[in-house]
């Protein structure tokens, strides 16, 4: 079993840029792919941006050219870097990873983009 727990959410101004962490309790190298998804009040959860095992990355539209997701499997830690954020960004954002049997979600970490 794998525990994922994200941090570097918090309050920021339109264009501005926030790092989400996720830290596994574990190896993150069996979990194939991982992700980031977020969820607004109100709203069904969407997937932000995923990455393979081999580096292979996916985004939603809405954010391709502002996010940027990465994984350090030494450090088991996934990380989204949100740039130019803008105020529909706003939401609980989610880590997950896809392992053999299970798939592993984080608790959410809260993004406001507000000026």
């Amino acid at each position: 079993q794998v525990q994922l727990v994200e941090s570097g959410g918090g309050l920021v101004q339109p264009g501005g840029s926030l790092r989400l962490s996720c830290a596994a309790s574990r190896s993150i190298g069996s979990l194939n792919p991982m992700g980031w998804h977020r969820q607004a009040p109100g709203q069904q959860r969407e997937l932000v941006a995923a990455i393979t095992s081999g580096g292979v990355t996916t985004y939603a539209d809405s954010v391709k050219g502002r996010f940027t997701i990465s994984r350090d499997n030494a450090k088991n830690t996934l990380y989204l870097q949100m740039n130019s954020l803008k105020p529909e960004d706003t939401a609980v954002y989610y880590c997950n990873g896809r392992g053999p049997v299970y798939e592993y979600w984080g608790q959410g970490a809260q993004v406001t983009v507000s000026s």
